[in-house]
């Protein structure tokens, strides 16, 4: 008997974002597994996650044993109101889309709880199991980042549906393991799992050494590839970084988000004309900046909840075999330092332990095909999807 799983995630290729790419090994990874005996009803959203990166997609697709359904968003002007009502749009839709359509589980992956809440609701309408995958800790991270009094309700609303939606779901995925002592602390009784993000079948080939190529004298490429918004607070040490590397560094930002502006004006105010800024770019060219760097750089906000995260750009800026520079704190120190070879770390947002770091690190390319072969995304979505096609299968 064929299975039916709604899938639920705000992004989908080919939108740029962590959840869109796992999102999609995923779904390939049910199907290989499932064969004719699922039926996969993938909501999402036509791109949108960046102004800058525009990309057009069917708002209906057919394949055997899949449908994708992408929801074309309202124009807003971004900000918070403007996420709020383009998810709860989403929401909306979603639901008429799933209301007249039985299924047998619900799989929700989630960054900011909601899609999570959508997705426990759902399931509480079909009465039906409900899969979750955890994403980021969104209460935590919205009392870190709002932390005047004024929001005090708004984290404490969040933490009623945190808590409602946890208990609703039969299994949790969580994907950081750093998560874990926060979820089994307030949720003693939950089942999780441990399915992190991994490297893409793109990725798994390293990279070669630049250094061949470059000028004697010629200052260092330093490559940012990703989100400029809170979680990755570059507005808040690139600058200074920048000025104090000046003429031996060339820093070069490929990305867009909420702190994008915020950048680009503190570069401006200090004048400095050795950080490149450019818009988001398209999954397949990212490797050709990749081969360009000498090295690459990632950063965390120094906030509580940024300390239990394990970036997903990581294992992308692994696979590579490029020196990494990095400046995260708590578990994302623990797993850098046990599982990536030649990685300077520095703590979060501390410039003078960052300078610090990068005198260290070590210009040329190194084998880490061990930590290629133990986090493929390929391996880790497969063993994900076995257990949800088990709890598909148990109703």
């Amino acid at each position: 008997m064929t299975k039916r799983i709604l899938f639920l995630s705000f992004f989908y290729p080919p939108d740029l974002s962590a959840g869109s790419f796992r999102s999609a090994a995923l779904v390939k990874a049910l199907r290989s597994q499932g064969g004719d005996r699922v039926h996969l009803d993938v909501v999402t959203t036509r791109p949108n996650r960046y102004n800058t990166f525009k990309r057009e997609a069917d708002s209906s697709e057919q394949h055997d044993g899949l449908h994708i359904r992408r929801i074309v968003l309202p124009k807003n002007k971004g900000g918070l109101l403007g996420q709020a009502w383009s998810f709860l749009y989403f929401a909306i839709v979603a639901f008429r889309f799933a209301r007249a359509r039985k299924y047998d589980a619900v799989f929700a992956t989630s960054s900011r709880l909601m899609t999570a809440v959508l997705g426990a609701f759902i399931a509480a309408c079909k009465g039906v199991q409900l899969y979750l995958d955890i994403r980021d800790i969104f209460v935590e991270t919205l009392a870190g980042v709002f932390n005047a009094t004024v929001w005090r309700p708004v984290v404490w609303l969040f933490s009623m549906l945190e808590r409602w939606v946890i208990r609703r779901a039969t299994i949790v995925n969580l994907v950081s393991p750093g998560f874990l002592p926060y979820f089994q602390s307030r949720y003693p009784d939950g089942r999780f799992s441990l399915f992190p993000n991994g490297v893409d079948a793109d990725f798994i080939e390293p990279l070669g050494c630049t250094d061949k190529g470059r000028v004697k004298g010629e200052p260092l490429r330093v490559l940012y590839a990703g989100n400029i918004g809170d979680g990755q607070g570059l507005h808040l040490i690139l600058p200074a970084l920048a000025e104090q590397l000046r003429g031996r560094v060339r820093f070069q930002v490929i990305g867009d988000g909420r702190h994008f502006s915020s950048l680009r004006d503190a570069l401006s105010l200090r004048q400095l004309d050795n950080v490149e800024l450019l818009a988001p770019v398209p999954r397949q060219q990212i490797k050709l900046f990749y081969e360009q760097a000498d090295v690459l750089f990632l950063h965390l906000n120094d906030l509580q909840a940024f300390k239990r995260v394990l970036p997903s750009k990581l294992f992308e800026y692994a696979a590579s075999g490029k020196p990494i520079w990095a400046g995260v704190s708590g578990f994302s120190t623990d797993f850098i330092s046990k599982e990536v070879a030649n990685a300077a770390v520095f703590p979060s947002c501390d410039v003078a332990c960052a300078i610090e770091a990068f005198e260290a690190v070590h210009l040329a390319s190194v084998d880490r095909r061990q930590f290629v072969e133990r986090y493929g995304r390929e391996r880790i979505m497969g063993e994900m999807a076995r257990e949800i096609m088990a709890m598909a299968g148990s109703t």
